[in-house]
């Protein structure tokens, strides 16, 4: 099994003092970007979430929400998401919600399937676009 490596540092603003989270974290199954747009962390994901990298991307998902009120998932250049990468996308939700972080999710083709399957009830927040996931976002802050 390959763990994801990290490179290189991202600079949200802190929500707490810890070491800040890196941009770029990969193995051999997947890849993903931290960008700051509009001061809130768009961590994009592509290639495949299964057993192997689930945990990592989850720990790197929650290092990052340390800095922030607020953070989008963008999936949507995901090839594949097993279920071990849904239970993952379930305790980030989980975990934002407790910690009172606005965290959605943009899911693509891969995604959208498993989700019509394992999220029947629609449990796990999403939204269309990175776009909009930003635009509800600045919504978010302004009504805290």
């Amino acid at each position: 099994m390959h763990a994801l490596q990290a490179v290189g540092p991202v600079s949200p603003n802190p929500r707490i003092d810890a070491p800040r989270p890196s941009d770029i974290w990969a193995c051999h199954t997947a890849h993903t970007d931290t960008h700051l747009r509009q001061c809130c962390p768009v961590i994009r994901e592509d290639g495949e979430l299964d057993a192997s990298n689930a945990a990592q991307l989850a720990d790197h998902v929650r290092h990052c929400a340390t800095y922030c009120e607020w953070l989008v998932l963008d999936l949507n250049d995901l090839e594949f998401i097993g279920t071990a990468g849904f239970s993952a996308l379930q305790s980030i939700s989980a975990w934002c919600a407790d910690a009172m972080i606005y965290c959605t999710t943009v899911p693509g083709a891969a995604v959208t399937r498993l989700l019509g399957i394992c999220d029947a009830a629609c449990d796990l927040p999403t939204t269309a676009s990175v776009a909009d996931a930003l635009a509800g976002a600045h919504g978010f802050r302004k009504a805290r």
